[in-house]
């Protein structure tokens, strides 16, 4: 960072990746601010400077001093240790030192006694459980998918569904594998001990959302390109496990899009003006690959302009949109992915966007990471109803 760069970044204030102190001396404080900018996406620890960006400089051996801090706080007071660069930069009113920490890779780091901080915008916090999830989540550690769903037993199973997509993928009957249902979906991955986990649930549920109600799918189609909270056209809160879930999805984006001739005779239904193919791979993608550790359904916004589907949770870990555009992919929920693959239009390969955009160009993405959601917007045909 150059120092017009750094002066211009001190003149905006203090923000989730920047931090200003004029000086530190607690080994404690010091593990917190780094360990909360490494959990939380990476930043920078601005030493010789006020709350307020004034700078107010170091000498060389508050330098010194704070350069061995670093160093042993990041080795010895934080679990996994950190690799924190150090960089004195002078300004006018004397030397200011940048002190970068990245994004970790390792996370969730914690302090001696076990604790996880985190930013929580300019200030930071202690971890939620919700949010500690999510950090072991990202270092594959635990996926949520795999979380059992106390109070669920194998009554809440659809053992009929189950049946089907066992004969389909395996060739065989139930009662061929000569092992006890209980045992067969403990082999799946699919529940433990007589207790589903959320993959279960959600694959082969019968009432899945009596015992997660937030993982449904909730449609609103709007007259305008915003928001209305008085006028909505149509609306609909869909349940069910996976398969109805998407089943429904797509029946309700493709009665609510117009339907083009495109050359085709007048006694033909015409063709919707975004493709079935696409809004199938976008609805899949949601359904896989949202985050299960918040608890919000997924949402499919309609407007005069373009539809939207937004899932809780950004792109994992280091994962962007250029990646995904290309076919790179990170499964956020393996079992879910391994099972949908045999029961949705799923492939698992990283090739659903990639082939969604070569169908449909006019489709954009939003990482939102401070939002916490992933948006995919379909920009609808200009086209007057056929």
């Amino acid at each position: 960072m150059t120092p017009a760069e750094l002066f211009e970044r001190l003149a905006l204030g203090e923000d989730s990746r920047h931090q200003f102190k004029a000086d530190v001396k607690n080994d404690t404080s010091l593990a917190a601010e780094m360990m909360a900018f490494a959990n939380s996406g990476g930043g920078y620890l601005i030493l010789g400077v006020d709350d307020h960006g004034q700078v107010v400089g170091l000498t060389p051996a508050q330098i010194r001093r704070l350069n061995q801090l670093i160093a042993n706080t990041a080795a010895q007071k934080i679990r996994p240790p950190l690799n924190p660069v150090t960089e004195n930069i002078r300004l006018d009113g004397g030397i200011v030192m940048l002190v970068t920490i990245a994004n970790s890779i390792t996370k969730p780091h914690t302090d001696l006694q076990g604790a996880i901080w985190v930013k929580f915008g300019a200030d930071k916090r202690r971890a939620s459980r919700e949010e500690m999830q999510r950090l072991f989540q990202s270092s594959s550690l635990v996926h949520a998918d795999v979380v059992p769903v106390d109070g669920t037993t194998l009554a809440d199973f659809d053992t009929k569904s189950f049946q089907a997509y066992f004969q389909a993928r395996y060739e065989m009957e139930i009662t061929e594998s000569k092992l006890p249902l209980p045992q067969l979906l403990n082999n799946l991955n699919l529940a433990q001990n007589g207790t589903l986990n959320l993959a279960g649930l959600l694959l082969f549920g019968q009432d899945p959302q009596r015992w997660r109600p937030q993982f449904m799918i909730k449609g609103m189609t709007y007259p305008g390109t915003e928001i209305d909270l008085d006028t909505y056209m149509d609306c609909q809160d869909i349940f069910g496990a996976f398969p109805d879930l998407f089943r429904q999805a797509v029946a309700f984006v493709l009665r609510n899009l117009r339907h083009l001739q495109d050359g085709q005779g007048i006694n033909s239904k015409g063709r919707p003006e975004i493709p079935r193919l696409v809004l199938e791979e976008l609805l899949v993608n949601a359904l896989v690959h949202r985050d299960y550790f918040i608890a919000a359904p997924i949402r499919v916004f309609i407007y005069s302009d373009r539809v939207e589907i937004i899932s809780p949770g950004h792109l994992p870990n280091h994962l962007r949109i250029e990646h995904i555009q290309h076919g790179i992919t990170n499964q956020r929920n393996p079992v879910l992915a391994s099972h949908a693959s045999h029961l949705l239009p799923y492939q698992g390969i990283g090739t659903g966007i990639t082939r969604a955009l070569r169908a449909y160009p006019a489709i954009t993405f939003t990482d939102d990471r401070d939002g916490n959601q992933f948006k995919v917007c379909m920009q609808r045909r200009n086209t007057n109803p056929a």
